[in-house]
């Protein structure tokens, strides 16, 4: 009996350190994605991760169909974030209830950050926020919806956070890459990748490998 319950106690513990884990991984990719992701000097002309959906919107070569790249695409860090929480927020017995109601409500906030400025019943109706709106809607679905994830195998959890963080990591990434060139004439020098940038993608890769080795680690 009480090999039976040491062995209870490690999976318990090593459950609890992998749900803590991948939080602090998502943690630190928002404070990446918060940070600046093109450096300047000059405050006002600092842009973060968040400004990208809608700063992109207005560099010529996006205008002029130079660079296609979905501007939507660069909430995923949010996405993916909110998801996760959720997500992880119904994971019974894992996580004292106290932080899984944190990260419950922890979720509504990061999907909400997706909305676009000055926005307005009017505005979210428009066509051009369309993706985004339903996104969030997604996102507020699941808060409740931990009432059913709860349910879910611990190993699908694990691959859907794997997804997101995959995805948070790469694609805003390569999306700016692609605008940098952009970027970098519309201000007339050279611009180095801000930290923002690394953290954010570094991050939440090292979440997504972390996830995937979780997942196929044996029972």
């Amino acid at each position: 009996m009480n090999s039976s319950y040491l062995q209870a106690h490690r999976q318990a513990r090593r459950a609890r350190r992998r749900w803590l884990l991948l939080i602090l991984a998502a943690i630190i990719g928002l404070i990446g994605y918060y940070g600046p992701w093109v450096p300047h000097k000059a405050a006002g002309l600092t842009v973060i991760g968040l400004d990208l959906a809608e700063y992109v919107k207005f560099l010529p070569d996006v205008m002029a169909g130079r660079v296609v790249f979905r501007r939507e695409l660069f909430y995923l860090p949010l996405c993916a974030a909110s998801v996760s929480a959720a997500l992880i927020a119904g994971r019974r017995g894992a996580l004292p209830v106290w932080l899984r109601t944190l990260l419950a409500l922890a979720s509504i906030p990061c999907a909400a950050a997706m909305l676009p400025p000055a926005w307005s019943p009017a505005v979210l109706q428009l066509p051009e926020f369309r993706v985004q709106v339903i996104a969030i809607l997604v996102c507020w679905l699941l808060v409740p919806g931990v009432l059913l994830t709860r349910y879910l195998p611990a190993r699908l959890i694990l691959a859907l956070i794997a997804l997101l963080d995959l995805a948070a990591a790469l694609v805003p990434t390569w999306g700016f890459l692609q605008v940098h060139p952009g970027i970098e004439a519309l201000y007339r020098q050279t611009l180095p990748l801000g930290w923002g940038f690394w953290v954010n993608a570094g991050s939440f890769l090292v979440g997504a490998v972390y996830a995937c080795a979780e997942m196929l680690r044996p029972s």
